[in-house]
């Protein structure tokens, strides 16, 4: 079981949330659906598409993140499927129940000796090509398939054989030394760190310069790229994927679209910034995050200029390498 599946049978058995948690995020939403509606930038007079989370009883009955009608439409849900671009405000409101979701989820740090997984799927010349990585926990080893080819003679080397690694571990002399290179389990301990106000969060971000500076970057594009490289971490606990998401609502020019799908085909939100030209970091065009309808699970990213197409498969927690969530 993958940590998407895992989280939606967190979901099924876990009790709906009450009023104090979910439904404050999910009525400003509402209501600034409704503002557009009557100023006449809905997608349809008379339909108000709203993204919704888990509903109580007596509130709107969908599943967390499923682009729902509001009570009183005669049109149905299916009527309005294909892409919506929410407006500033009523992105805000929407990566706001996103933070309130991603909340409520249980986040454990793996044993030293665990591995975690992940499968990677990039498009390169319009074909997507798959791998799959194991990261020990704690640093002292690692995996993949298909395995890299060595140096020199290559005949007997088969890319579907499982290549293992193991080596001494490096934490406490990158530490003293000051490399900004991190085991899984020390960069989720530097996360676990963070504050969970956004402004905050990305001030310490910031200053551990993981990224690095470039010169001519303003503050927003070094958020968004300093966010799209973090949402790439298999493991965030989960105060830290909520300020992720509320740092991304005061991005400027940030948008969430429902409806769309990802590299992969599945079913998504969409969280884009676009950028009419090159930035600093020679970045332009439309930089898009995906992320599960459901769980609010990071799914993939894209960006318009070519450079980054690729998508998460599959990931989990495993106890040796070569096994699969």
């Amino acid at each position: 079981m993958n940590e998407l599946s895992e989280l939606r049978r967190l979901r099924t058995d876990a009790p709906l949330p009450d009023a104090g948690r979910l439904a404050v995020p999910r009525a400003r939403l509402a209501a600034a659906l409704r503002q557009e509606t009557r100023g006449g930038r809905a997608a349809r007079p008379g339909r108000r598409m709203i993204l919704l989370g888990a509903a109580t009883a007596g509130t709107l009955a969908v599943t967390a993140g499923i682009v729902a009608t509001l009570p009183g439409d005669s049109t149905s849900a299916s009527a309005g499927k294909g892409p919506q671009v929410l407006s500033a405000g009523a992105s805000a409101d929407a990566l706001e129940l996103a933070a309130a979701t991603v909340e409520r989820h249980g986040g454990s740090e793996p044993g030293p000796k665990q591995w975690v997984y992940d499968k990677n799927t990039v498009v390169v010349g319009g074909k997507p090509q798959s791998s799959e990585e194991w990261t020990r926990w704690d640093g002292t080893g690692h995996a993949n398939l298909p395995g890299i080819p060595p140096a020199g003679d290559v005949s007997d080397f088969d890319p579907d054989e499982l290549q293992v690694w193991y080596g001494p571990n490096q934490e406490a002399k990158w530490r003293k030394e000051g490399y900004d290179d991190r085991s899984q389990r020390q960069f989720y301990r530097f996360l676990a760190t963070l504050p969970s106000d956004p402004d905050r969060m990305m001030m310490r971000i910031r200053q551990e310069h993981a990224i690095g500076d470039i010169k001519g970057e303003t503050r927003a594009q070094r958020d968004w790229r300093e966010i799209d490289v973090l949402y790439r971490s298999v493991l965030i606990p989960p105060n830290v994927q909520a300020g992720l998401f509320r740092a991304l609502a005061k991005i400027p020019g940030a948008r969430v679209t429902t409806g769309v799908k990802d590299p992969l085909g599945r079913a998504a939100i969409g969280v884009s910034v676009t950028y009419a030209g090159k930035t600093p970091a020679g970045w332009q065009g439309k930089q898009e995050i995906f992320f599960d309808p459901e769980s609010y699970a990071y799914l993939g990213q894209t960006r318009d200029d070519g450079e980054m197409v690729s998508a998460r498969a599959a990931w989990g927690v495993v106890n040796r390498p070569g096994a699969r969530p």
